[in-house]
């Protein structure tokens, strides 16, 4: 299999479904989709990878449109009935042989008969009483269509584009519509441009993110029966240490349908709509898939049930995110990973997570601090677009900021690269202040910046803090 024969193929099945034969073009298309499924399986560059998952996507946006087209003629060709040819016009016919009366097209090969996708949408209404005046014009702008292929190849694909949303629309029937359309606004449709580059260190996070979420969409027969797919995977470390984004950098590389929740989403003021929040979500999740559902502090959602401070109503929440857990993800030899729903979630307080649910997050990771590889990494992401002087000794940056998290260093470069700036100004009026030229506010980062701003930015995570999660780890984790 090559590019130049899924090309072909592509231009073929249009060719087909532009002259109207759309059960060939049908085949076609089914074909297609799985070439280039499997070619997807071959590519390892990630961007063209998504370029390609991207690609499928349209072409089965397309398939799909066919398909419609191909439903609403049958529908017609049942539910016609015939129609009394009236005084002035006496070829007045039923609408499901509109395409059967026109003349034939002499063709020089086999192609089917002339019927673009654009005469669906004229199929679909009843002829006009006019008779042969506005059958006319309708074969005169056909043969214009025909001789103009391209046109028509771009209308078709504006109208494919204008069909993406309706093919991929969550049927909200039986569910309050807000509601869809509350849990349809934290799905990421943007990308939040995060790649694992922009992550320093955390390589085991990184790998187990990825056998989790990218090697099913690569290798779906390999992940069936016992190497199912992880359900859920929790992340636990202190504040700071990239748990967030982590899950920002799995919403840009993996491909995967994105649902970003919090508390407040799946919080209302009604009794009983809490729990039908939670199952649309999964719903929803389901229909979208494959997906990734995060929830950042779920601490906050499912703590310990049982406490005398717990609400009957937020019992009810966790108890229906419980059951919603357990009917997700691949259960059975005969699961598609591709339709998996996977819950990733991160917390700063894994002792107060409940049981139940501690058990359904099958793999927990720890997030720790970075090490000294990882800070100078650290030092580098943020300070890439910086000029720093050449006394600046990155590594014995690193040393100095010992337990300090990827937030800690972050806000540390930060405050160093405005140091230069406040000497700059100090002293100035304000109009001085707004006349200074870019040129003069160009000045390096130097080493003596990082050292006099480390004297006033502290590190946020204590000692007891860090023991209390590596107890706890120790005793639950499961990388």
């Amino acid at each position: 299999m090559s590019l130049r024969e899924i090309t072909e193929n592509m231009k073929l099945a249009r060719e087909y479904a532009l002259l109207g034969n759309y059960s060939s073009a049908s085949v076609l298309y089914q074909g297609l989709l799985e070439q280039i499924r499997k070619y997807t399986f071959t590519v390892r560059d990630s961007s063209v990878q998504h370029r390609w998952q991207q690609l499928w996507q349209e072409i089965n946006e397309e398939t799909q449109h066919v398909r419609d087209i191909m439903s609403t003629l049958e529908n017609f060709q049942l539910d016609a009935t015939p129609v009394k040819p009236s005084n002035h016009d006496a070829l007045e016919i039923r609408p499901a042989h509109v395409e059967q009366r026109r003349p034939a097209v002499p063709q020089k090969d086999s192609k089917p008969p002339n019927n673009r996708l654009s005469a669906a949408g004229r199929v679909q209404q009843r002829p006009s009483p006019r008779g042969h005046e506005d059958r006319s014009r309708a074969k005169g702008k056909e043969k214009k269509e025909v001789k103009e292929p391209k046109e028509g190849k771009e209308a078709a694909g504006k109208a494919n584009n204008e069909k993406e949303k309706e093919v991929k629309k969550f049927d909200w029937t039986g569910y309050d519509k807000d509601l869809v359309e509350a849990l349809e606004r934290d799905i990421i449709s943007q990308n939040p441009n995060v790649k694992w580059d922009d992550i320093a260190d955390l390589e085991d996070p990184k790998k187990l993110l990825k056998e989790a979420v990218v090697l099913p969409m690569w290798m779906p027969d390999f992940f069936k029966g016992i190497r199912r797919p992880w359900k859920g995977v929790l992340m636990v470390g202190p504040p700071g240490t990239g748990k967030t984004l982590l899950a920002k950098a799995v919403a840009t590389e993996c491909r995967t349908t994105f649902f970003n929740v919090s508390s407040s989403t799946l919080t209302s003021k009604y009794r009983g709509e809490s729990e039908k929040l939670v199952r649309l979500l999964f719903e929803m999740a389901r229909f979208y898939a494959p997906t990734t559902i995060f929830i950042d502090e779920i601490d906050s959602m499912c703590s310990r049930r049982g406490t005398s401070e717990e609400h009957e109503a937020s019992r009810r929440v966790k108890a229906e995110l419980l059951v919603q857990m357990d009917g997700v993800g691949g259960a059975s030899e005969n699961d598609d990973p591709s339709k998996m729903v996977m819950v990733l979630a991160a917390t700063n307080f894994p002792w107060d997570i409940d049981e139940a649910l501690r058990r359904r997050l099958e793999k927990r990771i720890y997030i720790p601090l970075p090490s000294i590889k990882g800070r100078v990494e650290l030092l580098r992401i943020n300070l890439k677009e910086l000029e720093l002087a050449h006394d600046v000794d990155l590594d014995k940056i690193a040393e100095q900021m010992e337990g300090y998290s990827g937030a800690d260093i972050t806000n540390v470069c930060r405050d160093a690269s405005l140091m230069a700036m406040r000497r700059r100004i100090e002293g100035l009026t304000p109009e001085e202040i707004r006349n200074l030229s870019r040129d003069e506010m160009h000045m390096p980062t130097t080493m003596e910046d990082f050292e006099s701003t480390l004297r006033k930015v502290s590190k946020s995570v204590s000692a007891a803090d860090l023991e209390k999660y590596e107890k706890w780890i120790e005793e639950f984790g499961s990388c």
